[in-house]
């Protein structure tokens, strides 16, 4: 078995988007960059994986993105489009068996998101994945809910930084070696769906008993309340639910 640990460099430019109406929402990002390092089943470093890509969703990379990464509009106009660079990068997993690792969910989601959005084959895209993240937090003794930053991990971990940050091949080098301090047989794998939509609680119709917040003012005063004073009231309840007052 063999580990393929990524990591992507996203785009947001909402406003300039060549096809607003289907990239807002279902696509608000799009993959400028694609990292891996690819592990043996000793968790040796055996391959790595380095592209950028040309924007095609978005017409120019952010200028936040741009500051964060590094990574300008002209850098990437030369590049190749994702279709040929996701088939660059199964080229690169190769054909032996492996598992996804990477740090936070939001790579793997993208990633499926982009090949469903270019209809792209991914037969070759394995479903089993590791978030490394929470487990850096369980091997500290914390809350896996409580989760660290890459840089508090490797800084956390003692592992040395020979690369800047927000860059997705050196991200993806971060991963792998805290991958391997933090590794235990007790990780497992996760089949990830991309699918699967997260159902959203039914809220309960809920019922206000105007009668019983009445009579409590009645108490409170003393006297029974008038109409005008319950109307009032009524009117002060509902708009105090809405929190629209609340500083």
């Amino acid at each position: 078995m063999q580990y393929i640990v990524f990591d992507l460099e996203l785009n947001q430019d909402i406003p300039l988007s060549k096809n607003r109406s289907r990239s807002k929402g279902k696509y608000p990002f799009e993959i400028i960059q694609i990292g891996a390092i690819k592990l043996d089943s000793n968790l040796n470093t055996i391959d790595t994986f380095n592209s950028y890509v040309k924007p095609d969703i978005y017409t120019r990379v952010s200028p936040f993105i741009t500051k964060l990464t590094k990574i300008t509009t002209r850098q990437l106009n030369r590049e190749k489009l994702f279709p040929d660079v996701y088939k660059d990068f199964i080229k690169f997993i190769g054909n032996k068996k492996y598992i996804f690792c990477t740090w936070g969910m939001s790579d793997i989601v993208e990633l499926f998101k982009s090949t469903h959005y270019y209809k792209l084959d991914t037969k070759s895209l394995s479903k089993l994945y590791i978030n490394i993240q929470p487990y850096v937090s369980t091997y500290f003794g914390l809350s896996s809910k409580k989760l660290l930053s890459l840089q508090s991990a490797v800084e956390s971990l003692g592992i040395s930084i020979p690369y800047g940050f927000h860059n997705a091949l050196y991200d993806a080098y971060y991963a792998a070696e805290i991958f391997k301090k933090v590794y235990s047989p007790s990780i497992k794998a996760k089949e990830y769906d991309p699918y699967y939509i997260k159902p959203r609680p039914i809220k309960r119709k809920e019922k206000i008993d105007y009668e019983g917040l009445i009579n409590q003012f009645n108490k409170m005063f003393g006297r029974k309340m008038s109409k005008e004073e319950e109307e009032i009231i009524k009117l002060a309840y509902k708009m105090g639910r809405t929190g629209q007052f609340i500083k």
